[in-house]
C-alpha cells in the first residue's frame, strides 16, 4: 500500500505464488493488480545514466517517412492460419478468458511474434499491423484472434476493477469531469501521454470516429535525453518517489486508494536500464499551462490533500509535469488507426498519447478500439523491475479482490 505522509514503506515482498481457483481464474492465473515500487530498491538520480544508448532510444524523423520500418501488413496465409486458430477455438466451447498459446495454436506465425515480442520489449518498442479483417469476422471472431495473438507476446492482465481482460476504448457517456471514478478511456476526451500498467499493450481498431481520436507515441528514453540535456532539474524531480496517482476507487478491501510512485526508475540488475512509469491516472493532476489545465483533474487527489492525508504537488512537481507532456508532444510520432490496424506498444520505453475525438452520429457506430493489457514476466524475457510483483506471470494490471476475469465483446 502507497505511504501517505507517515512514510511507512513496505520492507518485504508480497506473496503471490498462492494456488487459485480455475473455476475463477480459467488459465490458473490472477492478475497480479497495483502495487507501490519497493522503495528501498529505488536510487538517487545520481545513479541515473546521463544519456540512454540503444535501440529503445529513436526519433519521429527515423520513421515518419519510413513505414516499411514499422507497418506490417498481414499476409493472406498469416490471416487463414488465425481464422483456422479461431475457428478451433470456438468450436471447443472454451471461455474467452482461458485462451492460451496451447489452445490458440500458430506453428508458421508464432517465430515471427516471438521476433515482435522481442523488439516491442528491447527495441523500439511499437508495431503497426495492418489488414486484420474485423469487418468479415465480427467482433466476436475478431475477439479471439486478437486475444489468441496476444497470448504470444504475453499474458492478458485485468484493465480494470470489473476485470475485463478484453477492453474498449470508447465513449460510453461517462462523464470526463468525474475525475474520482471515471476512466479517461471511457469518454472521448483527449488522453494525455501516459504509460498503462502492463508491459505491453495492444489496440486493434474496430471503427473509427468522424474526426479525431489519433495516436501519439514517443520513446520514453529519447525524451529522458532530451532532459537530461535540456532540463536536468526537471528529470531529477522525476525520478522521485514523489508523484501519487488515483485509483479511481478500483481497490482491493483493505489497500489505500492511491498509489506513491516515480516517473523514472531503474531497472533491477546493475545494467543502467532506465524504466518509465508514467500513469495517466496520476498525470491527468498536473498540467499548470492555462491551455492544458484542467481543474476536475487536480480535484482527484486534492480530495485527499486537502484532508492533510497526501502532500499537495510542489511547484517543481507541476513544473516538471508540465515540461514532461511539452517534451513528449515536441518529440512524438503521429498516427492514424485504420479499421483493422492493431497497434502493439511497449509500457517499459514508450509513452502514448490520444486526441480529443467526434464520433459520427447515429446509427453510424462510434469509435472502438479492443484493448489488450499483456504482462511479460521477468522469467520469460521481461524487465526485471523494482517491484513486488516482478517474477510473476500477470503482474501489473488492476485487480480488485478475487474479481474473475471477463472478456466482453463490446463496452459495458
Amino acid at each position: 500500500m502507497a505511504p501517505g505522509l507517515t512514510e511507512a514503506y513496505p520492507t518485504s515482498p508480497h506473496h503471490f505464488r498462492q494456488p487459485v481457483s480455475k473455476a475463477i481464474f480459467p488459465d490458473g492465473i490472477k492478475t497480479s493488480g497495483q502495487h507501490p515500487p519497493l522503495y528501498d530498491e529505488l536510487r538517487p538520480y545520481e545513479d541515473f545514466p546521463e544519456v540512454i544508448n540503444g535501440s529503445t532510444v529513436w526519433k519521429s524523423e527515423d520513421y515518419i517517412n519510413h513505414p516499411e520500418r514499422w507497418v506490417r501488413r498481414f499476409t493472406e496465409e498469416e490471416i487463414l492460419e488465425m481464422s483456422k486458430a479461431a475457428d478451433a477455438f470456438l468450436s471447443s466451447g472454451t471461455p474467452l478468458t482461458g485462451i492460451s498459446k496451447a489452445n490458440f495454436k500458430l506453428p508458421r506465425m508464432s517465430a515471427y511474434m516471438e521476433s515482435i515480442r522481442s523488439d516491442l520489449l528491447n527495441g523500439k518498442g511499437f508495431i503497426l499491423f495492418k489488414g486484420f479483417p474485423v469487418d468479415e469476422w465480427g467482433n466476436h471472431k475478431s475477439a479471439v484472434a486478437y486475444m489468441g495473438l496476444g497470448t504470444y507476446l504475453g499474458y492478458f492482465v485485468s484493465q480494470n476493477g470489473r476485470g475485463h481482460v478484453l477492453g474498449h476504448v470508447k465513449d460510453v457517456g461517462d462523464d470526463p469531469k468525474q475525475i474520482d471514478k471515471v476512466r479517461i478511456y471511457r469518454t472521448n476526451a483527449r488522453q494525455f501521454f501516459h504509460q498503462d500498467d502492463c508491459d505491453i499493450v495492444g489496440l486493434l481498431c474496430i471503427a473509427r470516429a468522424l474526426k479525431g481520436g489519433e495516436s501519439d507515441i514517443v520513446s520514453s528514453h529519447h525524451v529522458y535525453n532530451v532532459l537530461s540535456e535540456e532540463r536536468p532539474d526537471v528529470l531529477k524531480t522525476l525520478t522521485e518517489p514523489i508523484w501519487y496517482f488515483d485509483r479511481k476507487g478500483e481497490v482491493s478491501e483493505g489497500e489505500e486508494p492511491y498509489i506513491k510512485t516515480a516517473i523514472f526508475y531503474l531497472k533491477k540488475g546493475g545494467d543502467g536500464r532506465v524504466y518509465s512509469k508514467y500513469v495517466q491516472h496520476l498525470h491527468k493532476l498536473r498540467f499548470a499551462n492555462i491551455e492544458r489545465w484542467d481543474p476536475y483533474y487536480v480535484r482527484s487527489l486534492t480530495r485527499f490533500s486537502d484532508q492533510g492525508i497526501i502532500p499537495p504537488l510542489s511547484a517543481a512537481q507541476l513544473e516538471a509535469a508540465d515540461v514532461l507532456e511539452a517534451t513528449c508532444k515536441r518529440l512524438a510520432l503521429h498516427m492514424i488507426l485504420e479499421v483493422g490496424d492493431i497497434q502493439f506498444l511497449s509500457n517499459e520505453h514508450v509513452f502514448h498519447a490520444r486526441t480529443e475525438y467526434t464520433d459520427h452520429a447515429p446509427p453510424a457506430p462510434r469509435r472502438h478500439l479492443m484493448r489488450l493489457w499483456l504482462a511479460t514476466p521477468e522469467d520469460e524475457g521481461g524487465w526485471k523491475l523494482p517491484f513486488h510483483d516482478s517474477a510473476e506471470k500477470k503482474r501489473g494490471g488492476i485487480q480488485v479482490d478475487d474479481h474473475p476475469p471477463v472478456a466482453p465483446l463490446d463496452a459495458e
